[in-house]
């Protein structure tokens, strides 16, 4: 049995049980993948997979307790070989993180591009999702950590790093009967026109959501989508009132739009980083948590994150405050 077996089998479970698009995955051949699958089954006597016919089937119940294992001895092996990168001070290796548009779009850049200039022979890979797609795409190791958003509670899926606070705003044409207010518009208000928002708008625990309920109001979604661009596209169009992350909005809009701050009774929200447990994290991983997050101490954070301390982090800042110096 090698890592290269568990590697592979590992790829095979995670494409689907498409022997080629695992392959592609790791690099390998398909015909190789499938010659080391066997031996890997040969060796252990009993058969990963249910076929039909020459296609996987089914993940075998034997083979599920096998993938369980061999997930936990690839991801010591990384640990090892991270440790053993960071004790000869290499800094050379990828980093993929997994987060949403709006992160992807209007957080991340400014603190992607600090730690490439210190560490120019990493490559850094975003991979946008939906939100609810985040947490998942960290649990099956297709990313490093995750970086999302919630309204109040701490998500699951590793240890939970809060990085900053933020709040929705409000986004209307300028010639909308809301664009004259010198305030936030109530909920009241609001529910009279069709709103634009984020796709996780819909379900039916979003925060959103809950709030107009609570009021006694019915929200009118009249467009959703993931990225808070296309959402000004549509307000634009005259879709709706868009309601999105202050980190969207930026520093200027162009003079057709206005933007008002959304109802005190939108909850505040809390963008975290997700990372494994027990996960030794590279520097430049660290170095980067710390350009988004400067008030945490990069010590406690990799005793925390390697399980030699529990986790006491400071109070996370305003996203306007930490936007002035991660961006200065």
């Amino acid at each position: 049995m090698t890592l290269t077996q568990l590697r592979y089998l590992v790829a095979i479970a995670d494409a689907g049980l498409n022997i080629t698009v695992a392959a592609e995955r790791v690099h390998a051949t398909q015909p190789g993948l499938s010659k080391q699958l066997k031996q890997l089954e040969d060796e252990l006597g009993f058969q990963l997979f249910v076929r039909k016919g020459r296609s996987l089937d089914s993940v075998a119940p034997a083979g599920e307790r096998v993938l369980a294992h061999a997930r936990r001895i690839l991801e010591e092996a990384g640990n090892i070989r991270s440790l053993a990168a960071n004790e000869r001070g290499e800094h050379v290796g990828r980093l993929v993180l997994v987060t949403t548009h709006t992160q992807a779009r209007h957080v991340l850049p400014a603190a992607i591009a600090r730690v490439k200039r210190d560490y120019p022979q990493v490559s850094v890979h975003l991979e946008p999702v939906a939100d609810g797609e985040v947490l998942p795409q960290l649990a099956h190791g297709a990313a490093d950590m995750a970086v999302l958003s919630t309204a109040g509670q701490m998500p699951e899926g590793g240890i939970a790093v809060p990085l900053f606070r933020w709040r929705r705003r409000v986004l209307v044409p300028g010639n909308h009967a809301l664009a004259g207010l010198d305030r936030a518009p109530t909920l009241a208000e609001l529910s009279r026109y069709p709103l634009v928002s984020y796709e996780s708008s819909v379900r039916p625990e979003s925060s959103l959501r809950r709030a107009f309920t609570a009021a006694g109001f019915e929200p009118q979604l009249a467009m959703t989508a993931r990225d808070a661009d296309l959402i000004k596209t549509y307000v634009r169009a005259g879709l709706g009132v868009g309601v999105l992350a202050e980190m969207a909005i930026g520093a200027g809009l162009d003079g057709d739009l206005r933007d008002l701050p959304a109802p005190p009774s939108l909850p505040e929200c809390t963008t975290w980083a997700v990372i494994p447990r027990a996960r030794v994290l590279r520097d430049y991983a660290l170095d980067l948590l710390r350009e988004v997050a400067p008030q945490i101490d990069r010590r406690d954070l990799r005793r925390v994150v390697e399980g030699n301390q529990q986790a006491d982090w400071p109070v996370a800042p305003g996203w306007i405050e930490l936007s002035q110096s991660i961006t200065s």
